[in-house]
């Protein structure tokens, strides 16, 4: 009987050493992983900056300022070109609040718009132009 239980025992440590070998290993394994990606990182991060200087460099105001000279044909502005605010058309009528407005329209008698082949209710009138 002791004989049987000194296998068992054995057996038993047997399979332990195994399964805490396996566990090394793999903590071995994901050590040396996270290691090789924070090392990916780092690059990663390296390229990152010198991307960004070359960015930097490539959108200076003085490159720039300096192809546009070279490659376009810019003429400079004319005053004629230039409007004050009297020259801009009027801004177009829209009805904040087009459901009062209906509502309105059903009061006073006139048809409500139901669908595009039935005479509607008449548009509202404009503002005057001086009251933006």
């Amino acid at each position: 009987m002791m004989r049987l239980l000194n296998i068992v025992v054995v057996a038993a440590l047997i399979v332990a050493a195994a399964y805490v070998y396996r566990i090394k290993y793999e903590a071995t394994r994901h050590a040396e992983q996270v290691a090789r990606l924070q090392l990916e990182i780092k690059r990663e991060r390296e390229t990152i900056a010198a991307l960004k200087a070359q960015w930097a460099q490539l959108n200076s105001p003085d490159r720039l300022q300096a192809l546009a000279e070279k490659h376009l044909r810019l003429r400079p502005l004319a005053i004629n070109q230039l409007h004050d605010l009297a020259g801009l058309p009027d801004k177009p009528f829209v009805d904040p609040d087009p459901i009062g407005s209906m509502l309105e329209a059903l009061g006073s008698g006139a048809d409500p718009v139901v669908t595009g082949s039935v005479p509607g209710m008449p548009l509202p009138q404009r503002r005057p132009a001086g009251g933006r």
